[in-house]
């Protein structure tokens, strides 16, 4: 008989199990998780070779710290590379191969204890870390080191240097653009507010989050924020599968009411006074986009101001629409600048995670340099309105 439904009639190869599981590398991974953990390991090494650095006997480099830069610097997301993970992962897998080498000195029995205990303790205390596994095996096969250092080994090098890493990591991801540590489910939102953005309220709290992790045994894979945004990055693409083959020209303003980079800020107050629009792009002379001015950003320039002059925010925001042309800031100074922007044959699904944020009120529609329209949450939402009773009726 034929195959009925929608059966995956693929045929896999036998080996296919054995192939990458790993999603395949952009330029900026092969870029940042590299250059990271190597100027890491480059600057840990150098300032122990600084004179005026005191001398601790354990502060040197042990072979596992290299296994945890990979985590830090390459993985950051995952819960394994998290502080809690790589800081006591690492010093409770010392120590439990400190209280092995004190009680038994036959090597190949004090090799496979330490590493059980190490994985029994860092399971318990919730901190798994691999490179911890690499820590007992190194304090195991060193008797001698541990001899020297006793119970000092747990805090230098293994804790104390994971902490260094930790610290690295931490500068390096905020140069970068990511987050390290990981956000966690009760952290503030874009705003500084408890509220996640309108794509990331899924219906489901941290808990039920957790509860799916478990369940399905990949609490030691992915954190429980990571889930959430995985589950609201599918339910938009979902989403902008229902919209069908819409465009961004079939629902885009077209007849704007620019400004140019000169414009007086004044100038810009009063055009949002008189048509009641939230966001006025800035143009040259050739309709080349320049930035787009939100409300926002008049008030953030009024408080700026209010901060120079050290006067009051009403009077520095009637100071600044009010301001004669010669005085007052441009909209070059106050604008947003590098905002994303669409085509107009680009699907109108394309918008939804650039709009659900609260950073941007609109998206510019581009051909070339120059803006041909632009999309707001006001045009996002009739489209999604009208999608939702089409379905309906």
């Amino acid at each position: 008989m034929p195959p009925h439904g929608n059966h995956d009639t693929r045929v896999h190869h036998p080996l296919s199990a054995f192939g990458p599981a790993v999603g395949r590398a952009t330029p900026a991974s092969l870029a940042r998780g590299p250059v990271g953990a190597g100027l890491a390991l480059a600057v840990f090494g150098a300032a122990l070779l600084l004179p005026w650095l005191p001398r601790w006997d354990g502060l040197i480099l042990i072979a596992p710290f290299g296994a945890s830069a990979v985590l830090l610097f390459a993985v950051p997301n995952s819960p394994l590379a998290q502080p809690w993970s790589a800081v006591v992962g690492n010093g409770i897998s010392a120590l439990m191969a400190v209280l092995v080498l004190s009680v038994m000195a036959e090597p190949v029995l004090a090799v496979s204890l330490s590493l059980a205990l190490a994985i029994f303790a860092m399971v318990l205390t919730r901190s798994l870390h691999p490179p911890g596994g690499a820590v007992a095996l190194v304090a195991a096969l060193s008797p001698e080191m541990i001899d020297r250092l006793g119970f000092g080994f747990v805090f230098a090098p293994v804790m104390a240097g994971t902490a260094v890493l930790v610290g690295l990591a931490m500068v390096w991801h905020r140069l970068t653009g990511r987050v390290y540590p990981f956000r966690q489910p009760d952290a503030a939102g874009p705003h500084g507010t408890a509220d996640k953005t309108p794509g990331q309220r899924l219906g489901l709290d941290p808990e039920d989050l957790r509860q799916i992790l478990e369940a399905n045994r990949q609490a030691s894979n992915l954190g429980v924020e990571d889930l959430g945004r995985l589950i609201a990055a599918a339910e938009q693409l979902a989403a902008a599968h229902q919209l069908g083959n819409q465009t961004c020209e079939e629902v885009m303003s077209r007849d704007l009411v620019t400004v140019s980079p000169t414009t007086p800020a004044g100038r810009v107050a009063a055009l949002f006074r008189t048509y009641g629009f939230t966001s006025i792009p800035v143009v040259t002379g050739d309709d080349r986009l320049e930035g787009v001015i939100f409300q926002i950003d008049l008030i953030r320039s009024a408080r700026r101001a209010a901060r120079q002059s050290h006067s009051g925010f009403f009077a520095a925001l009637t100071r600044l629409s009010g301001t004669s042309a010669r005085n007052a800031p441009r909209a070059r100074d106050i604008m947003s600048v590098g905002l994303p922007t669409v085509t107009r044959q680009s699907p109108v699904g394309d918008l939804l995670p650039l709009l659900d944020d609260g950073r941007a009120e609109a998206v510019p529609v581009i051909e070339g340099e120059r803006i041909v329209g632009i999309v707001t949450r006001s045009d996002m939402l009739s489209v999604l309105a009208r999608t939702a009773a089409r379905a309906a009726a």
